[in-house]
């Protein structure tokens, strides 16, 4: 299945997503090319190291065409990308922009997004402060499938993550993240298997035989490569996701 990732910044999802796949997890899936409106953004630096083809499609705003129209000739040259390279899946990673309805539509049930809490609850910015903010028990990370709202897409999966009394936004996030990198990847290879279908606004999973089973153990060769990644930057798991 072909994927084509958008993104914005640093690309840490796209990164989870590449090892995955270089780790025999994520299976049958092939990460075709990454688009970023941010000529600057990381997450193209990440295409070079790992030979996948990368565009930077700018967002131009022409004198005298109100903001809509800029969206939507902005969507058209990405749809026009996704659709060169016959992409399947789109997948926002960390992409800043809201997508035009011509977009969704084009992609209907087929563009998934990852959202740090557990939606409805604190869609949009600056979620992990409101989270703390709202004296909240728990927090967590939701991929869900982007519609006309924001944030508002049928729920796929959602991962909890308990909030610390002594939690800073810093620490909150880096806690969500870790799971954010081990949940992103799941739906994707559900999508790919066709496991997830889509009734009104809810996604039923089909998880028959042994199949989480035998995820969760492909996973666990992700898991450990994911430990050394934060002890070599010094901020070993064990520390980051304890609970108490």
């Amino acid at each position: 299945m072909k994927v084509g990732v958008l993104a914005s910044g640093r690309g840490s999802n796209f990164q989870s997503m590449i090892d995955h796949v270089d780790l025999d997890v994520l299976r049958g899936i092939e990460l075709t090319v990454l688009i970023s409106n941010k000529r600057k953004a990381p997450a193209l630096e990440i295409t070079r190291k790992h030979d996948i083809e990368a565009l930077y499609i700018p967002y131009i705003r022409k004198q005298g065409s109100s903001k809509e129209e800029c969206r939507q000739l902005h969507d058209q040259r990405i749809l026009a990308a996704l659709q060169e390279r016959s992409i399947e899946l789109v997948v926002l990673a960390g992409y800043m922009r809201l997508l035009s309805p011509q977009f969704i539509d084009t992609y209907p049930d087929r563009i998934m997004n990852i959202h740090p809490s557990l939606l409805p609850k604190h869609p949009g910015l600056d979620v992990h402060q409101k989270v703390i903010e709202a004296g909240d028990e728990f927090s967590g990370c939701t991929v869900h499938f982007v519609n006309k709202e924001v944030d508002a897409g049928p729920i796929i999966l959602q991962t909890k993550v308990p909030v610390r009394k002594n939690d800073t936004e810093a620490s909150l996030a880096a806690r969500v993240l870790v799971h954010e990198h081990r949940t992103f990847p799941k739906a994707i290879q559900l999508f790919s298997e066709k496991r997830l279908s889509v009734v009104g606004k809810v996604v039923f999973v089909e998880y028959s035989g042994d199949w989480e089973e035998s995820w969760n153990q492909r996973q666990a060769a992700y898991i450990r490569h994911q430990e050394k990644i934060w002890a070599d930057a010094g901020k070993p798991l064990a520390e980051v996701l304890r609970v108490d």
